[in-house]
Protein backbone atom coordinates (compact mmCIF):
# COMPACT_ATOMS: atom_id res chain seq x y z
CA UNK A 1 0.00 0.00 0.00
CA UNK A 2 1.21 3.04 -0.81
CA UNK A 3 1.28 6.16 1.86
CA UNK A 4 -0.60 9.04 0.84
CA UNK A 5 0.11 12.51 1.85
CA UNK A 6 -2.72 15.46 2.70
CA UNK A 7 -2.07 18.45 1.62
CA UNK A 8 -3.82 20.12 4.41
CA UNK A 9 -1.22 18.76 6.65
CA UNK A 10 1.83 20.32 4.68
CA UNK A 11 3.81 23.55 5.59
CA UNK A 12 3.80 24.32 1.71
CA UNK A 13 -0.26 24.77 1.87
CA UNK A 14 -0.68 28.25 2.43
CA UNK A 15 -3.71 30.21 2.20
CA UNK A 16 -3.46 32.96 -0.24
CA UNK A 17 -5.83 35.48 0.66
CA UNK A 18 -5.48 37.28 -2.99
CA UNK A 19 -7.18 34.54 -4.48
CA UNK A 20 -9.45 33.33 -1.62
CA UNK A 21 -7.97 29.85 -1.37
CA UNK A 22 -5.11 27.53 -0.35
CA UNK A 23 -2.65 26.02 -2.76
CA UNK A 24 0.79 24.66 -2.93
CA UNK A 25 3.78 27.26 -2.58
CA UNK A 26 6.21 24.65 -3.39
CA UNK A 27 7.86 24.87 -6.95
CA UNK A 28 5.78 22.31 -8.81
CA UNK A 29 6.84 21.58 -12.67
CA UNK A 30 3.73 21.25 -15.32
CA UNK A 31 3.05 17.61 -14.33
CA UNK A 32 3.10 18.04 -10.55
CA UNK A 33 0.55 20.66 -10.86
CA UNK A 34 -2.04 18.76 -12.89
CA UNK A 35 -1.80 16.27 -10.28
CA UNK A 36 -2.29 18.43 -7.69
CA UNK A 37 -5.05 20.12 -9.11
CA UNK A 38 -6.87 16.43 -9.50
CA UNK A 39 -5.97 15.76 -6.30
CA UNK A 40 -3.47 12.89 -6.88
CA UNK A 41 -0.48 13.73 -5.84
CA UNK A 42 0.07 10.60 -3.93
CA UNK A 43 3.96 10.26 -2.32
CA UNK A 44 4.31 14.08 -2.54
CA UNK A 45 8.63 14.73 -3.09
CA UNK A 46 7.87 18.18 -1.40
CA UNK A 47 5.60 16.99 1.42
CA UNK A 48 6.38 18.36 4.88
CA UNK A 49 4.34 18.03 8.07
CA UNK A 50 3.37 21.58 9.60
CA UNK A 51 4.16 20.43 12.67
CA UNK A 52 3.29 24.00 15.29
CA UNK A 53 4.18 21.99 18.24
CA UNK A 54 7.76 21.11 16.96
CA UNK A 55 9.29 25.01 18.23
CA UNK A 56 7.51 24.15 21.10
CA UNK A 57 9.10 19.89 21.95
CA UNK A 58 11.83 21.83 21.22
CA UNK A 59 12.05 24.29 23.75
CA UNK A 60 11.04 21.90 27.14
Amino acid sequence: MEARTNCECCINYIYDEEYNCYGCEASLDEDEMGRFLKNSFDNCPYFRLNDEYKTVRKQI
